[in-house]
């Protein structure tokens, strides 16, 4: 190849119109030189030339013989464009070689007797040609990876800018179909129970209106009975008195004949009018499947309350029922449950709406609930056994068995599968306690009461562990 060829040589990123290779990733070679190179012809073609006279001089020289300085390989057959010509300081000859183990051109002398003898030389040519052809490589690699990333771009990514459309057009139309069908049955619940409590309005005030005009009958004939007995009274000679006796008599039956008013059931409305399974479930589980599910991070048992029966962990929020032989002795303690295995709470709960998750797991005897801070806390009788008082409401699992209890009286619950979990939601405007199973959405119980003192979280444990969650 002459010297005029190399200076025409370039690296070039060919159109895939210049090319007939499909992928387009080959770096073509353009010369406008007397040999007549393909445009496609890769760099290392026009390089082979430079690879064979490289491979007799290696076979020539080698790391371990002599190399035969006098015989370099020529700039134009190596493919070194021309450039000044650099001497060695030393010697004042010609940079024509490269000592491989200073990585560094030295001329002719430096590797016979100078300070490169016996070191790995090659032609400085020969070393010139093996760096092009790694340029060439790099250059190569860099044309495939900008074709590959630009392939990327033009398909995959502009697949993937649909399908994105796509999926969030349907989640769209998905989230906005179960709203509008949340919302129609919203609206027609809504629709249903205000209807219903119209109803037990009218009934209950035409109650009211049937008893005024009755109780206001009777009045009018006390009143009229009542005004004639005291004329008789006030106006009747002595003589005539006494023989009125019978129509005096009639009078006074006819009097106690009204009756007495009472107050009956059919003057107040029926709580149970405004109850709707639907909306008490949404908003149980808006307020328990919500940002604040899990309630205050301060939860956590009174380890003061916590009964010599159960362990507390280090963190406050587990009670483990405790066998006979690890049960460690505790200080008496005024707020402390010395014989059922119960704790309390933490938070007392007086205002507005609270909810925390207890984990149960496979704990197959406890209670979960709430009482009041005055609840006994001595003695083995019911005064101090959750459930079995007035001031205690808690859900119960025993044996399989899931109830409500209070006051010594149980509900027994239906309960399709056993809970890993259960929530409690106390909103203290509407004076409702419920109890709920946070992974399948479903109310387990529910009471409307009048709480008239602050509560307090309650639980007991005869059977592993139960943990509040946070």
């Amino acid at each position: 190849m002459t010297e005029e060829e190399l200076r025409t040589c370039d690296l070039t990123c060919p159109s895939p119109s210049d090319s007939e290779d499909p992928e387009g990733t080959r770096i073509g070679v353009k010369s406008s030189g007397r040999r007549g190179v393909d445009s496609d012809q890769p760099i290392f073609s026009v390089l082979s030339g430079v690879k064979q006279v490289e491979a007799e001089e290696g076979e020539r020289g080698g790391r371990g013989g002599v190399p035969s300085y006098g015989a370099t390989t020529s700039d134009t057959e190596s493919g070194i464009f021309p450039a000044e010509c650099e001497l060695c300081v030393e010697h004042e000859a010609e940079l024509d070689w490269f000592c491989g183990t200073e990585q560094k051109p030295i001329c002719s002398h430096c590797a016979s007797v100078g300070s490169c003898h016996g070191h790995s030389v090659t032609p400085l040519a020969t070393r010139v040609t093996a760096v092009r052809n790694q340029l060439v490589d790099v250059c190569e690699k860099l044309q495939l990876q900008a074709l590959r990333i630009e392939r990327f771009m033009e398909q995959t990514l502009a697949a993937k800018e649909h399908k994105l459309q796509v999926s969030a057009s349907r989640a769209r139309e998905r989230v906005l179909a179960q709203v509008s069908v949340a919302r129609e049955a919203l609206e027609e619940e809504e629709q249903r129970v205000l209807e219903e409590i119209q109803r037990e309005e009218e009934r209950v005030e035409q109650c009211l209106l049937t008893q005024r005009a009755h109780w206001g009958q009777a009045l009018a004939s006390l009143s009229q009975t009542r005004s004639r007995l005291v004329h008789t009274l006030t106006h009747t000679p002595d003589t005539q008195l006494v023989t009125c006796v019978q129509e005096i008599a009639e009078r006074v039956e006819e009097a106690e004949g009204v009756g007495e008013p009472c107050d009956t059931e059919q003057l107040t409305m029926k709580p149970g009018c405004s109850d709707s399974q639907l909306l008490r479930g949404l908003w149980a589980t808006v307020v328990l499947l919500g940002p604040n599910a899990y309630g205050s991070p301060s939860l956590k048992f009174d380890e003061r309350s916590v009964s010599p029966l159960l362990s507390l962990s280090d963190d406050f929020c587990t009670l483990t029922f405790s066998n006979k032989k690890s049960r460690q002795p505790l200080t008496y303690d005024p707020a402390r449950f010395d014989c059922w295995p119960n704790a309390l709470g933490s938070l007392s709960l007086s205002s507005g709406t609270h909810s925390w998750v207890l984990d149960v797991g496979q704990s197959g005897a406890f209670k979960v609930g709430v009482c009041y801070a005055s609840l006994e806390r001595k003695g083995s009788g019911n005064e101090a056994r959750l459930g079995y008082n007035a001031q205690s409401w808690v859900l119960s699992h025993y044996d399989g068995d899931y109830s409500f209890c209070h006051a010594g009286k149980k509900v027994p619950l239906q309960v399709v599968r056993r809970p890993q979990r259960i929530g409690l939601l106390l909103d203290w405007p509407s004076q409702t306690l419920l109890f709920y199973e946070p992974d399948s959405s479903t109310v387990l119980y529910s009471v409307t009461q009048h709480f008239d003192a602050p509560l307090l979280p309650a639980c007991a444990v005869t059977d592993r562990s139960i943990t509040i969650l946070h």
